[in-house]
């Protein structure tokens, strides 16, 4: 129930985002550390990683820093606190579930 309430915050934010537009752009370092935060949150969290793809962070119209990608071919979008760990993540269908040791508190 708590994984698709995070699902449809993110489905609105991300719907604002692709009706608003956003033109911040990140550095190379800033990009590296939060794709390395969201891989490594995902392989930490979540069963039967097979496969993520990232695509270009950008800055939410709430202003955190958004990681959008794939895993096993299903669509999320990672959230970021300004510490670079995840905030929270949103996901489509077909994404893998949490691990039972993670359901209660993040793995790190």
């Amino acid at each position: 129930d708590r994984m698709k309430n995070v699902f449809l915050l993110f489905l609105i934010i991300a719907l604002i985002f692709s009706v608003s537009g956003c033109a911040e752009k990140y550095d190379d370092k800033t990009i590296r550390k939060a794709e390395e935060a969201t891989i490594t949150f995902i392989n930490n969290n979540f069963e039967g990683v097979h496969s993520i793809e990232l695509e270009e962070p950008y800055q939410s119209p709430m202003g955190s820093l958004t990681v959008p990608g794939t895993v096993n071919g299903a669509g999320f979008t990672a959230s970021l606190n300004k510490d670079f760990t995840i905030a929270g993540i949103g996901s489509e269908e077909g994404f893998p579930e949490l691990r039972e040791d993670c359901v209660e508190k993040t793995c790190e």
